[in-house]
């Protein structure tokens, strides 16, 4: 993993994915958004076999997308998963440390 991750701990992705997820409603729209994502994300394998499943699948990962992008809006910040794909999966860290209270 710490390949995958150029050598930096976990620890520095989340501090740097952190400086642009500064602002309250920004930090609110991932709260929602991550795990939107990630849920839908995992109800696409059985949406394979079960048609309907297919559209709250798209429908909560396009929504939790479009929450990210309005609370990087209001945070005047582009999305980091812009800049390197791999903050695709550090947002999913950042959002269980905040779930957490770290």
């Amino acid at each position: 993993m710490r390949i995958m991750f150029g050598g930096k701990s976990w620890e520095s992705w989340v501090e740097r994915y952190a400086e642009s997820h500064r602002h309250p409603f920004n930090a609110l729209c991932h709260t929602i958004g991550i795990p939107l994502i990630a849920l839908s994300g995992l109800m696409l394998l059985p949406a394979i076999w079960i048609a309907p499943l297919r559209w709250v699948a798209l429908t909560g990962i396009v929504f939790g997308f479009l929450l990210q992008f309005v609370g990087h809006a209001v945070e005047g910040k582009p999305p980091e998963f812009l800049k390197d794909w791999r903050f695709l999966f550090v947002g999913l860290r950042w959002w269980w440390r905040k779930v957490r209270g770290i």
